[in-house]
């Protein structure tokens, strides 16, 4: 480029000097590269198949699958990865270099190229912290989050009541940018999260965008425990329950609710699925079948055509109205319940359209503490429906009025109308 560069500058009565000598000039340059590039690559080859022969000579006898097509793309890949890490050892300006990061880089890298936003590869330590959320204690900021795929970037779908999100200008839909000056663009989800735990009395800077605007908060990481279910009662016999995600402790925490409404007469029921971003499967399937009346709760299917049916027996029935409040961070399991509730047609779905994720996720074990997550199926509700991309629409739209929500008033105008509604509906069954 810089041979070009000059000849430009020059008349154009040099300009065939100036290209013969530079062209010679750099095709030496180029000859001695790949020259070293050989030299480097049979020096490499043959430390390896050195230490290729010492492995085989150590390993007895000959494996009778050899030879397989499978064995030899994965004898390739070996290696060719072992080609890469012995470059990097012999010619990487840093001695120091992390082994079992590049190893988790290589595998967290193979399961990236799938393209899927739900499937990772977890390190034993970022699987041990999945496994204490699901417990339902952690140091953190209290906040829930969720991954907007089309943006690469992580968002807040809700913040739990009591925790250190709640005492700061943290708000649902705050797409979070940044953490203590770290961009959090295309990071996977677990990896935002990491980012954004700490240490209990840590402080930590998220960076978010709203409404155009970045805003920075500062909050402080205590322990938080989050129960997923909340409950109380209105007047008129009216339940109210929120399930704000679904692990095994919802399922005794939502039975228990139910236990309190049932005993206190519960006339209607309002189910409070919003921002709920989903969880256990079997959770949800045990919720549901304390509400469903019999038969199919939810069926999946996977890429072979292998379908999996989860029923009820219907004997703990709903038998009063029920109205259900969904919105766009309503996801995954909570669209399973959501779903099975419309389709039979035993309660009104009000808010905004769901978030429409219809694959199922597996974690599989590897042996040494790391996991892999990968999308293994699609679920149907009862009618046969995938909602994947789509979501749940409900019965009647109703918008959040988010800025009257986070005047000082905190009207939650969705709640009121789900009142109303439900009155009407108990009125309507007298």
């Amino acid at each position: 480029m810089e041979d070009q560069l000059d000849v430009q500058k020059n008349t154009r009565n040099h300009a065939g000097r100036k290209y013969f000598w530079g062209g010679m000039f750099s095709g030496l340059l180029l000859a001695l590269f790949l020259m070293r590039v050989v030299y480097a690559s049979m020096g490499l080859q043959k430390y390896l198949e050195t230490r290729s022969a010492d492995n085989q000579a150590n390993a007895g006898k000959q494996d009778d699958s050899a030879g397989a097509p499978g064995q030899a793309a994965s004898e390739e890949l070996l290696q060719k990865m072992q080609l890469v890490e012995a470059i990097i050892d012999r010619y990487f300006y840093q001695e120091d270099t992390d082994k079992q990061a590049m190893i988790d880089g290589a595998l967290k890298g193979m399961v990236n190229s799938l393209g899927d936003p739900y499937s990772e590869y977890y390190t034993a330590q970022e699987l041990a912290d999945v496994l204490d959320d699901i417990q339902g204690i952690y140091y953190g900021i209290g906040a829930y989050v969720q991954m907007d795929t089309d943006m690469g970037l992580g968002f807040i779908s809700g913040v739990i009541e009591g925790a250190p999100a709640s005492e700061v200008d943290i708000r649902e839909g705050d797409y979070i940018y940044a953490v203590d000056g770290v961009e959090a663009y295309g990071k996977t989800l677990t990896e935002v999260v990491a980012m954004i735990k700490g240490p209990e009395g840590s402080k930590v800077t998220i960076t978010f965008i709203r409404q155009g605007q970045y805003v920075d908060v500062e909050v402080e990481r205590r322990q938080v425990e989050s129960p997923t279910v909340n409950s109380e009662m209105y007047e008129g016999g009216m339940a109210y329950i929120q399930i704000t995600e679904f692990d095994e402790a919802t399922i005794d925490q939502f039975a228990d609710a139910m236990a309190v409404a049932r005993g206190s007469e519960m006339k209607g029921l309002i189910l409070d699925l919003r921002s709920n971003p989903g969880g256990s499967l079997n959770a949800v399937v045990e919720i549901a079948r304390q509400m469903l009346p019999e038969g199919m709760i939810v069926y999946t299917e996977d890429r072979a055509g292998n379908r999996r049916e989860y029923k009820c027996d219907g004997d703990r029935k709903l038998e009063v109205p029920m109205v259900v409040l969904v919105n766009g961070n309503s996801a995954s399991a909570s669209e399973i319940l959501a779903g099975a509730i419309k389709d039979y047609g035993i309660g009104r779905l009000l808010g905004t359209t769901t978030f429409g994720k219809g694959i199922v996720q597996q974690p599989i074990s590897l042996g040494d503490g790391s996991a892999v997550k990968l999308t293994i199926s699609s679920y149907f509700t009862p009618n046969g429906i995938n909602i994947h991309g789509t979501g749940i629409e409900p019965d009647e739209v109703c918008e959040f009025d988010g800025e009257r929500y986070y005047s000082d008033e905190k009207y939650d105008n969705q709640l009121e109308r789900a009142k109303e509604v439900l009155a009407e509906m108990i009125k309507g069954q007298n």
